[in-house]
């Protein structure tokens, strides 16, 4: 064999053992996010109730995963800031996630109730031109004057969710008289009209924080916020209540039961 012939037999052994090092890095990744997918759930479920995780030893057993895994997993959640490592202590829990159910029609105290007080700071309230999309939402004419209403809605004081409310103005204009720091908007509709809320048209996506999101948040600038968009109906079929909520996605979680129709 020629001496050009070894180096590029050579260079090729090398491109080959690179390529196969690469392949081991991207396995031991998937195997890090499926591990810390299974940790996040057990965290959010509660299955750590003296707030610390086994040891990492511990956790590769229990998982069928290297010590390497582990470490990676426990840093992806670190990263999310759920948990922290606390010299002599081990891992910890250090932030939780609240559960939003998407199962009934609930207004945030009301799904909350179980985890604390909930609270609203009012930072805009007052009759707004509707934009276009809005009137044709709640089914008003082009320019038709809505309530809009800002909150800053915290959890036990910490800040949760930013929620930008359009009501019509004939049920609006009620509201301001009413105390919408301690009360949810929903029963307050249902109070002021004698009517319950019948069902409510939902999309939800992940967005980055704009500089006014995260300040008021108080989240990084550019963090990912879950978006919820939600279009309430009293039982009559009256659109009544169109909401744009960012919640912070580090303390917040989503959940449903869905069931299959033939």
């Amino acid at each position: 064999m020629s001496a050009t012939d070894r180096v590029r037999d050579h260079a090729g052994q090398g491109a080959t053992t690179v390529a196969a090092h690469r392949a081991r890095r991207r396995l031991r990744a998937d195997r890090a996010r499926q591990l810390a997918d299974l940790l996040r759930h057990q965290l959010l479920a509660g299955g750590f109730p003296d707030g610390a995780l086994p040891h990492e030893t511990t956790l590769a057993t229990d998982y069928s995963a290297s010590r390497n895994t582990v470490r990676q997993a426990l840093d992806l959640l670190r990263a999310e800031g759920l948990v922290e490592r606390l010299p002599g202590v081990g891992t910890v829990v250090v932030a939780q996630k609240y559960p939003h159910g998407l199962d009934r029609l609930m207004g945030l105290a009301e799904t909350l109730r179980e985890h604390g007080r909930v609270t609203n700071e009012v930072r805009t309230v007052g009759p707004v031109p509707a934009p276009a999309p809005v009137a044709d939402r709640l089914r008003l004419p082009p320019g038709t004057d809505v309530l809009y209403i800002e909150r800053l809605r915290r959890l036990n004081g910490l800040p949760l969710s930013l929620d930008l409310t359009y009501v019509p103005l004939d049920l609006g204009t009620a509201l301001l008289g009413e105390d919408l720091e301690n009360t949810d908007i929903f029963r307050l509709l249902e109070s002021l009209t004698g009517r319950r809320l019948g069902h409510a048209e939902i999309s939800l996506e992940a967005v980055n924080a704009d500089a006014h999101s995260a300040a008021v948040l108080q989240a990084p600038r550019g963090a990912a916020v879950l978006m919820l968009e939600r279009l309430t109906y009293l039982a009559d079929g009256r659109p009544v209540d169109l909401e744009f909520i960012r919640f912070r996605g580090d303390r917040i979680s989503m959940s449903g039961l869905l069931h299959r129709s033939l």
